[in-house]
């Protein structure tokens, strides 16, 4: 075979066994796939009975690490607002009196020392929380689900995309049981089946068992996510609670860190640094 004939084969190799990108990965300067295919993010044609509204190619990949925007009270620092407690609505009488025993780590009703927060037990954090901490997520999406890795104790969940619906009686868990749909460019994912062990967000407020959470995903562009958390839980509030949008930044060259929790390392730190931290100084 003379030189010509092996480059052609070897070009044709490359086009056979080339491999393909792997979801939820992008180096510096990509796009997705199906913005490269469709060109510079422009909307994909749609067919004479397609009667969604036109949207960009990109908007149904949310593959990638997000991190929430630093927008909150403290410059530069992430706000942990994609909960928002200004839009909380009023307890029942069930969730005041577990909001009344709950001393987080910060917000007005913290006290030195005296934290109980779950997570300080190593608890598996989960939804809507674990939405709402200052650390970056991973989205994956493969054939009949979405999964979603958190850098938070390494904690991972399966949104399933296989048309199945809610469970009728779903056994109480940390992370609840997930359905995940496409509404046009919105990813909504409907997760039920919670126990009651865990926070809402990081000031204490109640999560029950009847609680049914609601995330809206939107990417409104290759580096912004959009991310909406409505909490319909009837035994701990009076009303439906609506948080406004919040945007995560695509983080390309960002990897999800190893973070566990271990139970030595979080009692050690809190006898030396926060318990001591709620005592009073001794007059000298």
């Amino acid at each position: 075979m003379n030189s010509n004939k092996w480059l052609a084969v070897a070009g044709l190799s490359l086009l056979v066994f080339r491999p393909s990108g792997v979801l939820g990965q992008a180096t510096q300067g990509q796009t997705s796939s199906t913005t490269a295919q469709s060109g510079s993010g422009a909307a994909p044609k749609a067919s004479s009975n397609d009667h969604q509204a036109m949207v960009p190619a990109f908007s149904n990949d949310l593959s990638g690490v997000w991190m929430q925007y630093p927008d909150g009270p403290v410059p530069g620092v992430p706000g942990m607002n994609t909960i928002d407690e200004r839009f909380r609505p009023p307890f029942t009488p069930w969730g005041q009196a577990r909001f009344d025993a709950a001393r987080p780590m910060q917000g007005p009703t913290a006290i030195a020392g005296q934290e109980n927060a779950p997570t300080l037990h190593c608890d598996p954090d989960g939804p809507p929380r674990i939405l709402n901490l200052p650390n970056p997520f991973e989205i994956i999406q493969i054939p009949g689900r979405v999964l979603m890795f958190f850098e938070e104790q390494h904690i991972w969940r399966t949104i399933w995309t296989d048309g199945r619906a809610l469970p009728k009686d779903p056994d109480p868990s940390w992370l609840g049981y997930s359905v995940g749909k496409w509404e046009g460019d919105a990813f909504v994912v409907d997760t039920i089946g919670f126990n009651d062990r865990l926070w809402a967000d990081v000031f204490g407020s109640p999560r029950s068992d009847q609680m049914h959470l609601t995330e809206r995903y939107r990417r409104l562009n290759h580096d912004t996510l959009e991310l909406q958390i409505i909490m319909d839980d009837p035994k701990a509030y009076t009303k439906t609670w609506v948080n406004p949008p919040k945007l995560h930044k695509l983080e390309p060259m960002w990897e999800i860190a190893e973070w566990f929790c271990v139970i030595d390392d979080e009692n050690a730190y809190g006898d030396a640094v926060r318990k001591p931290a709620g005592v009073s100084p001794t007059p000298k």
